[in-house]
């Protein structure tokens, strides 16, 4: 019988919710999935983890910032 605590995600690799870096099929996935390259994903799971929410709301939030934004976050007008 299965450990009751013991989640069957908790095998490496296995979580949905978890970026896996060190499997080629996993960063192959998720850089499908967020419509990213490799290298994007890779740099932004350096940044926020590898929670795949996280990663997910930093490449957004990168690619969604109008010039507006940055302007004002400059301190423009």
């Amino acid at each position: 019988m299965a450990n009751p605590n013991e989640s069957p995600t908790s095998q490496p690799g296995a979580e949905p919710d978890r970026v896996d870096l060190a499997s080629e099929a996993s960063v192959a996935e998720w850089s499908k999935k967020l419509a990213v390259t490799e290298m994007q994903l890779k740099e932004a799971v350096s940044k926020v983890g590898d929670r795949a929410t996280d990663v997910e709301m930093h490449l957004k939030g990168s690619r969604s910032t109008t010039n507006e934004e940055r302007v004002d976050e400059a301190g423009g007008a």
